[in-house]
């Protein structure tokens, strides 16, 4: 047995931690999930049905890791030799980043999709504000560092840039030079690369069968 299984579809969130697993040389086992048809194993790991979900096969026990951001940080915490950890100084940009992209991103670029208009009085309450603040903010960053934590990729940029990246592809997120400039440095990681073609042909065996 794997050291983890991987409950997976290729046109999901599932995309995020597919790299993280490719990027922490991670042993796994990949389960695909059809939306209409999902497997017992998957129900029984997260009652919300969804993918990304990582189950780690730990001794005589399973630990069971879900939302992209955390499978993101879980493999990095459980690989520290692959050098995707932030240091000391590192923690801070790492985290915050990290989880900004886990919460204003998300909830910006959804609300913004669904069209929800929060009210200026409620603004606060929503958490991000508005979606304007957050692309700012986060293009502010991203145009002054190469990456997340600086000069050096980590673990952090496989969500954040998944962002970014899937943003710009489907219009979610504005073409701003920091932005297309971070998406050309994590398009150039290996393990990126390894992880989209491995997404392109799951896809196509999914579509076929």
């Amino acid at each position: 047995m794997a050291q983890f299984t991987f409950y997976h579809n290729p046109m999901s969130r599932g995309a995020i931690a597919h790299w993280a697993l490719i990027e922490a040389g991670a042993d796994f086992e990949t389960v695909l999930v059809e939306w209409g048809a999902k497997p017992a194993g998957l129900a029984k790991a997260n009652p919300m049905g969804k993918v990304p979900t990582l189950v780690h096969h730990h001794g005589d026990h399973d630990h069971v890791v879900t939302e992209a951001a955390a499978i993101c940080h879980y493999l990095a915490h459980t690989h520290p030799d692959s050098g995707l950890l932030p240091n000391d100084h590192e923690a801070a940009s790492y985290f915050r980043w990290l989880f900004f992209a886990a919460g204003p991103v998300e909830a910006a670029v959804t609300a913004k999709a669904m069209g929800w208009e929060v009210d200026e009085e409620k603004r606060a309450m929503a958490g991000f504000g508005t979606y304007d603040l957050v692309v700012d903010t986060l293009d502010e960053w991203l145009s002054d560092h190469d990456f997340v934590c600086g000069d050096r990729f980590t673990m952090a940029d496989v969500y954040v840039g998944s962002q970014v990246d899937w943003g710009l592809m489907f219009g979610s997120i504005p073409e701003r030079d920091g932005f297309k400039a971070y998406q050309q440095r994590i398009q150039a990681r290996a393990a990126y690369k390894a992880a989209r073609a491995a997404d392109a042909k799951l896809h196509a065996e999914m579509t076929i069968g």
